[in-house]
């Protein structure tokens, strides 16, 4: 029970990968928070869930990723229910495929507000404190496109290889007070939300299942293998940890060997 009177707040975590590591860290004795959309029935069985599975207490906060002053009061809200905020998962995310001269300038902009600039507001927040305790970790969920690229996803592409930046720097500034920031950067991750997406797929592109799983969803990953919410969440408990003090400022690929090529 390693993150016993710990706690995290996890963004984006009412379902997918966020859930997964907010679960993963409760496992492990940590106090959680976890936020995001979603239906408010299926949110509370989330929450309940967590605190009924692991004995530890979970709260729910209905900040807006797009709204700095929700960010911050999230954060605030969490410090003052359990003293501290050590452990930061910047996991919210959204994207929009479009060729970029057709691009939405409203999707543009919300998909930098959520996958980018909701980081910064929510590190900015909790900092203080974790310099304060002279212990903190910041886990930011990249993608392996915070590495490479891929046509028609130049928001969310921005986005992530700024959350790479963002990551080091944050690093840089408080190597010497206890604290690391690290980003995890996956591949193509097994969750209902590419589940729903492969009928679509196979319609549009007269393809089998098999086809679209292999062909369209795997073609980067050599391992033609989904990476699953379980192995991230595995990841950000190890980055969590005492036993992961050193390693700071590092963009982890967990892809297969997709970014290998």
């Amino acid at each position: 029970m390693e993150f016993t009177n710990k706690t995290a707040v996890v963004t984006g975590s009412t379902s997918g990968i966020g859930l997964a590591i907010a679960r993963e860290l409760a496992s492990k004795g940590a106090n959680v928070v976890i936020n995001g959309l979603g239906d408010a029935g299926e949110i509370e069985a989330a929450r309940a869930g967590i605190a009924k599975d692991f004995g530890v207490q979970c709260t729910y906060s209905d900040a807006n990723m797009m709204v700095p002053e929700q960010i911050r009061k999230m954060i605030g809200d969490a410090v003052a229910k359990f003293g501290s905020v050590d452990i930061l998962v910047n996991n919210a995310g959204i994207q929009h495929v479009c060729p970029i001269d057709e691009f939405p300038e409203d999707k543009f902009d919300a998909i930098i507000a959520i996958n980018l600039v909701s980081a910064f507001h929510a590190t900015k927040a909790a900092l203080p404190g974790m310099k304060a305790k002279h212990w903190g970790r910041i886990i930011n969920v990249a993608s392996a496109h915070a590495l490479v690229a891929s046509p028609y996803k130049s928001a969310y592409v921005a986005a992530k290889h700024g959350i790479a930046g963002l990551t080091k720097t944050i690093a840089l500034e408080v190597a010497e007070q206890g604290i690391t920031a690290n980003a995890i950067c996956p591949g193509y991750v097994w969750t209902p939300l590419v589940q729903k997406q492969i009928p679509d797929t196979m319609k549009s592109r007269h393809l089998t299942e098999e086809q679209v799983i292999n062909d369209v969803l795997l073609a980067a990953q050599p391992t033609k293998k989904f990476v699953t919410m379980e192995e991230v969440a595995a990841m950000a408990s190890y980055l969590a940890s005492n036993a992961a003090a050193p390693v700071t400022g590092t963009v982890i690929p967990i892809d297969g060997g997709w970014t290998a090529h």
